[in-house]
């Protein structure tokens, strides 16, 4: 068949597999991958034919999965890199057999004999993906932001040659990008990983990032004009009404990398075990609900790590902050190594204090916690960084709805977080706002990063605050903040977007949130579910 003729079959198939319906688009997803495998100039023209029916909305009542499946392993085959003998490394070798395709689809494009086109881009924004496999895969620039993935996901020894860009996308179930490589920058800001995710050996050349999820773009950027047409997966987690922010923006000429929004949420269980990051390692605002684990990591670069609850056993640094500052867990301290590097070592008596918050048992946490207090009450230096870490906890993602019927497990999490709450408030209030009784001592001063958290009967009253960060933030019980003074606080990003919510009674009344703006003008549209006190009078919701 002449090379024009193979090219207008390939646009016909292409389309048919958008157009079909059943067993018809079974087939034209075989010719695709057939043609791919036979003429290796079209692989592109069919590996766009499955992008595009991926990111066409799904079936509501999940009728299309298995063909949604088998358009992933079309896909996969499409991508696959060449197998045994020429594989790179010899870690690969031994475990081949888990990224092998043994579909007909995929088996086409393999059984054929044409090496695999290397500089295939990839572009599933917004697509919706079931079971998918792409490990072993070679992608050039790869586009998965607000891709929904649901059972289980493979990256595992995937090859990703260009930008790899994964923000806001939500995986449902395990994920593993094991031993992957990505060339370039890979971004998962914003990506809600609700099973457990691997990214163990995985190598970083470029950028990491698992920080805020909002995109920053230049003034004259025009990616300004896409903006609007981004579609979001739901913010369907709970007890967090939709923040509207997962798309927010930021304007890159002024604002730096530690501002604003929400970073990467792990519900599950997070390893990152011999994971090299030669670039910026960004975990800034992310949030990791279970055991985070980044032993003998490899880090070269940037690095901002805050998470009370992470095991840094066994890693090194071996960059340099070039001014910038270094960001690592409460509790854990670079020291010169043998060879030049950094080795992270537990800082004495602070880390045990702080792997308590770690553990599994509520009660193990609030023991944790007061030791945390008592160590701020007698190491000044300490305070915000102790304040930094039992704020990390605070934004931990619930996994429950803390105002329904709750079990003995889940009452004794929410006491947890009451006493996390009430740590801060007591430190937080001059020794005059308290009559009579020993106190702990007064933390002038502190901010407090709470952007995302979940907070329980907060009361803040007659608290004196550095800057206090509640964008996003989720207000449940009776709030209070009735007489207290910030130097500055906010409660949104920009407008509505990143908008804090109350979804019980809350006071302001006699609140000062900033100097240069009333209390209105601060909490302009954040969303209260129940009555608010703005000094007087009432505003109901």
């Amino acid at each position: 068949m002449a090379v024009e003729e193979r090219g207008v079959e390939a646009c016909r198939t292409a389309a048919q597999v958008v157009e079909a319906t059943g067993p018809e688009r079974g087939s034209a997803l075989r010719r695709l991958a057939e043609l791919g495998a036979a003429r290796p100039a079209l692989r592109q023209v069919a590996a766009d034919a499955v992008c595009a029916y991926l990111r066409t909305p799904p079936a509501p009542d999940g009728t299309d999965a298995d063909a949604r499946r088998e358009a992933s392993r079309v896909l996969a085959g499409l991508l696959l890199r060449p197998a045994a003998g020429a594989v790179d490394g010899a870690g690969e070798g031994a475990g081949a057999g888990e990224g092998a395709r043994t579909t007909d689809a995929a088996g086409a494009a393999e059984g054929a004999g044409a090496s695999p086109g290397p500089d295939l881009a990839v572009d599933l924004s917004g697509a919706t993906l079931v079971d998918a496999d792409l490990g072993r895969c070679e992608l050039a620039e790869a586009r998965f932001a607000d891709t929904r993935f649901f059972g289980s996901t493979s990256f595992a020894f995937a090859r990703f040659t260009g930008d790899a860009v994964f923000a806001r996308a939500v995986f449902h179930g395990e994920t593993r990008f094991d031993d992957a490589r990505f060339a370039a920058d890979a971004v998962f800001g914003r990506a809600r990983f609700r099973g457990p995710a691997s990214f163990d050996r995985v190598a970083f050349a470029g950028m990491a990032w698992f920080g805020r999820g909002e995109e920053e773009l230049w003034e004259d950027d025009p990616a300004w004009d896409d903006v609007e047409n981004v579609d979001p997966a739901p913010w369907d987690e709970p007890n967090e009404d939709d923040p509207g922010w997962p798309v927010a923006v930021l304007m890159g000429d002024y604002q730096g990398w530690a501002e604003g929004g929400d970073g990467a949420r792990f519900v599950g269980a997070a390893s990152f075990r011999w994971a090299r990051f030669d670039g910026p390692a960004w975990f800034g605002k992310a949030r990791f609900g279970a055991e985070a684990t980044f032993r003998d990591a490899e880090f070269g670069g940037l690095v901002h790590l805050d998470q009370p609850a992470v095991d840094l056993t066994g890693a090194r640094w071996a960059g340099a902050a070039d001014g910038e500052p270094m960001c690592w867990p409460l509790g854990w301290v670079p020291e010169p190594g043998p060879d030049g590097a950094s080795v992270l070592v537990r800082d004495g008596p602070v880390a045990p204090r702080t792997r308590q918050l770690a553990d599994r048992d509520p009660a193990v946490r609030r023991v944790g916690l007061r030791a945390l207090g008592e160590l701020g009450d007698a190491r000044p230096e300490l305070r915000q960084r102790v304040v930094d870490a039992v704020c990390a906890y605070l934004r931990v993602p619930l996994p429950f709805d803390v105002t329904g019927e709750l079990t003995p497990a889940q009452a004794g999490e929410v006491q947890a977080r009451r006493d996390a709450q009430r740590l801060l408030a007591e430190r937080l209030r001059p020794a005059s706002a308290v009559p009579g009784g020993a106190r702990p001592p007064h933390w002038p001063e502190t901010n407090l990063p709470l952007c995302g958290a979940t907070l329980v009967d907060l009361d803040l009253s007659g608290c004196q605050v550095g800057y206090a960060d509640f964008t996003g933030a989720q207000f449940h019980g009776t709030t209070r903040f009735d007489a207290s003074g910030f130097a500055s606080a906010a409660f949104r990003l920009d407008g509505r977007q990143g908008r804090a919510s109350f979804h019980g009674d809350v006071t302001f009344a006699g609140a000062r949130l900033d100097r240069w703006h009333n209390v209105r003008e601060v909490l302009g549209g954040v969303v209260f579910h129940a009555k608010a006190v703005l000094d007087d009078p009432d505003v109901e919701p």
